[in-house]
C-alpha cells in the first residue's frame, strides 16, 4: 500500500504520507525518498523515547526532519530540550486542549477547531518549501 501511494505521488505538490510510530520497517518504507520528514511526538518520556528512534533511523538514513510536539503544556518543557540537545528543529507546538478532544469527538478537525492555528501551520509550511 505504502509503495502504490508513493508510485501515485504528484511530484509538483506537497505530498503527505502518514507512518506509524517506531522505526519498524513500514516507517522505514514510507520515510524512504521523502524529501523531508515530521515527526510528531508527545512530551513524555514514552513519545521522547519514540521520537529518539525516529530521528536516529532518519540520521542514518540521510533524511531532514523536523519536530512537531503534540498536545504542548507551558509547564513541560521535555519535547523542547530535547530536540534543543539533539539539534532537531522545533516547527511547531499543538496545545493540550480540551477544545481540540472536543473537535475530534464531533469529527472536526484541528483547523475547524482552531483556526487560530492556520498561520502557525503556513508559516512552518513555508519554511520547509526553504529547506
Amino acid at each position: 500500500l505504502i509503495n502504490e501511494l508513493k508510485r501515485c505521488a504528484d511530484d509538483t505538490r506537497i505530498n503527505i504520507l502518514d507512518a506509524p510510530p517506531g522505526t519498524a520497517c513500514p516507517m522505514v518504507n514510507t520515510v524512504r525518498d521523502c524529501d523531508y520528514v515530521l515527526l510528531v511526538t508527545e512530551p513524555t518520556p514514552f513519545g521522547l523515547h519514540d521520537l529518539a528512534g525516529a530521528a536516529a533511523t532518519l540520521k542514518t538514513l540521510g533524511l531532514p526532519c523536523g519536530v512537531i510536539v503534540n498536545r504542548w503544556e507551558e509547564n513541560n518543557s521535555l519535547a523542547e530540550d530535547y530536540c534543543r540537545e539533539n539539534q532537531l528543529d522545533l516547527l511547531m507546538k499543538i496545545p493540550f486542549s480540551r477544545r481540540i478532544a472536543e473537535g475530534y469527538a464531533s469529527g472536526r478537525t484541528l483547523l475547524q477547531t482552531m483556526p487560530e492555528l492556520k498561520q502557525e501551520f503556513a508559516v512552518m509550511l513555508a519554511g520547509l518549501g526553504a529547506k
